[in-house]
């Protein structure tokens, strides 16, 4: 049987391709305010705004391709059980040809229903627009994980991350909640790797090897190691 590898995967991977974030500057997401266009106040305020936001956002993530990083963990399937857990909204894992991606936080070239968020629909095109509705009738809007809003699939990652004979954290501060504690769901005595020009120790976390560097190099330098040593 071969060995489970769990991969957590944040914004730093994506970056690499050309993808904006706004962690690393002042809270603003290609110059606005976070809570304008990520948030559900944000949507009941001006909905248009937010869509037209996530229709340039998505148009972007369509432009750029997969990096390195993305095309270095496609390689550890050829010897591992690779399981991807992401916070990233786009959908270059998928691209690269990851096998099981699981998102967080949603996926960007979905929508779903404003009043039953079951119904969620691939967008046909780049845009979701004023007017478009769900079967129910009710307007569409970007099927994104907003600020303030549950995340329904963190109880599946925990329990993804119970199964881990290895974990590989990509990317990411681990700053931000329920995410951050992803961690601390992964077995004791399995090796864990945290690739980040910022990565530091993790209280408690045992086992952590800190690999400081960019996704798009510290990755594929660390599943070269992983397959010579399988």
């Amino acid at each position: 049987m071969k060995k489970r590898i769990i991969v957590f995967t944040g914004a730093g991977i994506s970056a690499e391709s050309g993808i904006k974030t706004f962690r690393d500057s002042d809270g603003l997401w290609e110059n606005h305010d976070v809570m304008e266009v990520a948030t559900p106040e944000g949507w009941a305020r001006d909905y248009e705004l937010v869509l037209n936001f996530y229709n340039e956002r998505r148009k972007q993530a369509l432009e750029v391709a997969p990096n390195p990083g993305h095309l270095a963990l496609v390689e550890l399937e050829k010897e591992f059980d690779v399981q991807i857990i992401t916070q990233n909204i786009d959908n270059l894992h998928e691209r690269a040809g990851s096998s099981s991606v699981l998102h967080l936080h949603g996926l960007i070239t979905k929508s779903r229903s404003t009043i039953d968020e079951n119904l969620v629909y691939e967008i046909e095109g780049t845009e979701i627009n004023p007017g478009d509705l769900c079967e129910k009738g009710s307007q569409l809007r970007p099927h994104i994980v907003w600020f303030g809003e549950n995340v329904p699939n963190i109880s599946i990652a925990h329990e993804m991350c119970e199964t881990a004979d290895i974990l590989i954290i990509i990317g990411t501060s681990l700053n931000v909640y329920p995410a951050s504690g992803i961690v601390n769901f992964a077995p004791r005595k399995c090796p864990k790797y945290f690739i980040d020009p910022k990565a530091e120790k993790i209280v408690l976390v045992n086992n952590l090897n800190i690999i400081k560097e960019n996704a798009g190099t510290g990755t594929p330098t660390l599943v070269k190691e992983l397959l010579d040593n399988a």
